[in-house]
């Protein structure tokens, strides 16, 4: 079955940098496009970014020009880098990606941004 596993999450200092992980199994990775999102306390889960299968990447307004999506097909693994944290990016971070028309979600993973 599909699985996403998210990791690389933590606390971070305002200003500072983290990288997420997501290991995909169950999906022919290389073809799949994959998505990072996220969920504040008290707010609806919002789209981060993607990247497609041709490495074509799209940021919502909020990240573009701090975070970057990358995949490494070899090890089935998408990554969020994310720069010039700031606490509004506080949040679980989740993976998607979608097959068949059902989207698959990793558990999540914490971003705490604080001084």
């Amino acid at each position: 079955q599909v699985q996403l596993v998210e990791s690389g999450g933590g606390l971070a200092q305002p200003g500072g940098s983290l990288r997420l992980s997501c290991a995909a199994s169950g999906i022919i990775f290389r073809l799949a496009a994959m998505r990072w999102y996220r969920e504040a306390p008290g707010n609806q889960r919002e789209v981060v970014g993607s990247i497609t299968s041709s490495l074509y990447t799209n940021y919502s307004d909020s990240v573009k020009g701090r975070f970057t999506i990358s995949r490494d097909n070899a090890k089935k693994t998408v990554y969020l880098q994310m720069n010039s944290l700031k606490p509004e990016d506080t949040a679980v971070y989740y993976c998607n990606t979608m097959l068949g028309g059902t989207n698959y979600w990793g558990q999540g993973t914490q971003v705490t941004v604080s001084s």
